[in-house]
């Protein structure tokens, strides 16, 4: 199995430096060009330069050669070179395999056109391939363009080669294909906002005696109907409109089937499954982490392993950060912070730490550059790698307590609105239900 991406480099290539984590590169004035070449076939990733393959240029002069080529075409200005990443399975190739198919792909999909230069990393689990090609055409001058039609094409060839070898490969033939955080979320069961809707609509449908009710209790929790030719639904503080027949692939969500389950449904109710929990006597939970565990109960996070229940449609947009809220909350619990003040001492106190760790990295880059020594040198080095990752560290903490103030703001602010609001549908039912008994 493999997957692919592929981006375009600008003059900066900030995200390429920073995503390499390698000081070495980080530092100078080198061009844009050259740190890209650099980051994609370094010794340390790609096994003492042994998987780094030149197609229509080689390693030594890859940067001459593409460089040459726009300057001959006279498209030296916009988009650098193009960055392509096809990722293998953990286990699945072995160094030389992974190598050879990520030739063979590069060749195929760019060597008639463009000098390519193909490293494969094994600095990781699942071995890599990033593939660096030249934005400019040696045979004709014109550019490369990055569309979904040259994409699809990047995939299927991908795939073919990977057939070849006897590999998996990714298919969904009866579904068009999802966003990748919604894959993501559905592989790794958190809540997405297509499962969140289908729950809505299977808890209306329950609801529901006749195609009105189901339509009136929709809009009752929130979401505005759009009647075409498929019957679409937006919910609260959504962007778009979802149509009811997309939520799966049997056809169980259809206009159709809805009203065929709302009409055949048997008309006696399941009793309710009351759910007792006898705890011993615990120590109450105050402050931030009070605030995070209640505001991931009514977000559905909390408790694990429980049938995912309805969540309000104002806390809907923060599933998307439920990763980031759970390394927070667990920031809380292993600092043990309860009050503001506590985290703006904690703050303080690690960006002492970052700012001494950075000014003590830099000592060391300025002994390298003065050392012949290459013993001392390398020991250097690895005193620089270890300070970049307590500094990586140290930066995660820093962001982590400046969201936690603004989150906790906001999580307040949410969660007064809900329970408002909950009162006000509470105080309606009631009112229905008196007006019922007065018929």
């Amino acid at each position: 199995m493999a997957t692919t991406k592929i981006w375009a480099i600008n003059d900066s290539l900030k995200r390429v430096v920073d995503y390499a984590s390698n000081p070495d590169k980080t530092s100078g004035e080198d061009s844009g060009l050259y740190d890209v070449i650099a980051y994609t076939s370094q010794e340390l990733k790609t096994d003492k330069q042994l998987y780094v393959t030149g197609i229509n240029c080689t390693l030594s002069t890859a940067l001459e050669d593409m460089n040459l080529t726009k300057k001959q075409w006279g498209k030296e200005d916009g988009i650098l070179a193009f960055h392509c990443v096809q990722s293998f399975k953990p286990g699945e190739v072995s160094a030389e395999l992974a190598h050879q198919i990520g030739v063979e792909f590069a060749q195929k999909m760019f060597g008639d056109r463009f000098e390519v230069l193909v490293s494969t990393h094994l600095d990781k689990a699942h071995y890599h391939n990033h593939i660096v090609i030249n934005s400019v055409s040696f045979k004709d001058g014109y550019r490369y363009y990055d569309n979904k039609k040259n994409y699809k094409k990047i995939q299927s060839i991908s795939d073919a080669i990977c057939q070849k070898y006897m590999l998996s490969v990714i298919r969904n033939p009866q579904s068009k294909g999802k966003h990748y955080s919604e894959w993501r979320a559905e592989k790794e069961h958190k809540p997405t906002i297509r499962s969140l809707i289908k729950a809505d609509v299977d808890a209306a449908i329950s609801e529901s005696k006749t195609w009105k009710d189901f339509i009136s209790i929709l809009k009752a929790n929130g979401y505005r109907i759009k009647y075409g030719k498929h019957i679409a639904v937006q919910a609260k503080g959504g962007s778009k409109y979802i149509r009811l027949r997309s939520l799966s692939d049997d056809g169980m969500y259809t206009e159709e089937q809805i009203k065929n389950r709302i009409y055949q449904k048997k008309q006696k109710t399941l009793p309710k499954t009351v759910y007792r929990c006898d705890l011993k006597k615990q120590r109450k939970i105050t402050g931030f982490k009070a605030l995070y565990i209640k505001y991931m109960y009514a977000m559905g996070i909390l408790p694990k392993h429980t049938t995912p229940r309805r969540v309000h449609y104002l806390l809907r947009e923060d599933l998307k950060y439920m990763d980031k809220i759970t390394k927070e909350v667990t920031l809380i619990g292993k600092k043990n912070i309860n009050t503001l003040d506590e985290l703006e001492v904690n703050l303080t106190e690690t960006k002492e730490k970052l700012d001494k760790c950075i000014k003590e990295r830099r000592c060391i880059y300025n002994k390298v550059k003065r050392t012949k020594d290459p013993v001392l040198s390398s020991l250097h080095q690895q005193d620089i790698a270890e300070l970049t990752q307590e500094i990586k560290t140290l930066r995660n903490e820093v962001k982590l307590y400046e969201s936690i103030k603004e989150r906790s703001v906001l999580m307040k602010q949410k969660l007064k609105l809900v329970n408002e609001d909950e009162k006000r549908k509470e105080k309606e039912q009631w009112t229905m239900e008196d007006k019922q008994q007065i018929r």
